[in-house]
Formats: structure tokens, C-alpha cells, sequence
């Protein structure tokens, strides 16, 4: 039984850095693939950025390509977000999850645990 908690979130101004934590534990060798997702109010959630965790295939969605830097600390089990020069169209609630595979381009559908979510605002 996999759990993932976010941390990381806030505000800050367009142009600003923030850098978000997902701390996974639990029984987590089904998952090889972790991804960060995005659901602004009243827009459909959208995949920003996932990683293999076992080797170095990444995935970027193309609006944050560039700004955005997904990793993975093993001994740790923690993936990150780096996210630079943000932008106010970046504003949402920022889940993380984890898949049993890595697929290009990701399937939200394949994610089999999710997190509670950190909000970003970015004005």
C-alpha cells in the first residue's frame, strides 16, 4: 500500500521558483514510474511531468518544458518538481502519483495512487 504526500506548495510571483516534494512509503515496488500532475478549478487535470525510477526517461508536458525539472531521490523515495519562472496560467492544485509503468506520452489511467495535492499560486 503506496502513500504519497506533497509538500512544497505556495505563492509566488510570475517569474518566482518553487520546488515540490512527494514523499512515497509504504510498499512501493509496484511503481516504477512517478508523475506530477495539474488541475486548475474547472479545467481538466493535465500531466506536467513524469520520470522512470529506473532509469532516465523523463516526460514533459510542452507548456512547462524548458521551466520545469522533474527527479528522484531513491534513498530518500522522494520525487521532485522544480519549477522556474512561473507563470500565472501555472496557478493549480499539484498532485503526484505513482504508475507501474513509464509511458510516452502518460496515461492518467495507469497512475494507481495519488496524492492529496499542494496548491500553487502564481500571480
Amino acid at each position: 500500500h503506496v502513500q504519497l504526500v506533497e509538500s512544497g506548495g505556495g505563492s509566488v510571483q510570475a517569474g518566482g521558483s518553487l520546488r515540490l516534494s512527494c514523499a512515497a512509503s509504504g510498499n512501493t515496488g509496484d511503481a516504477t514510474c512517478m508523475g506530477w500532475f495539474r488541475q486548475a478549478p474547472g479545467k481538466e487535470r493535465e500531466v506536467v511531468a513524469t520520470i522512470y525510477l529506473y532509469g532516465p526517461m523523463t516526460y514533459y508536458a510542452d507548456s512547462v518544458r524548458g521551466r520545469f525539472a522533474i527527479s528522484h531521490d531513491r534513498p530518500k523515495n522522494t520525487v521532485y518538481l522544480q519549477m522556474n519562472d512561473l507563470k500565472p496560467e501555472d496557478t493549480s492544485v499539484y498532485y503526484c502519483a505513482a504508475a507501474r509503468g513509464f509511458r510516452d506520452p502518460p496515461r492518467a489511467r495507469d497512475f494507481f495512487v495519488w496524492g492529496q495535492g499542494t496548491q500553487v499560486t502564481v500571480s
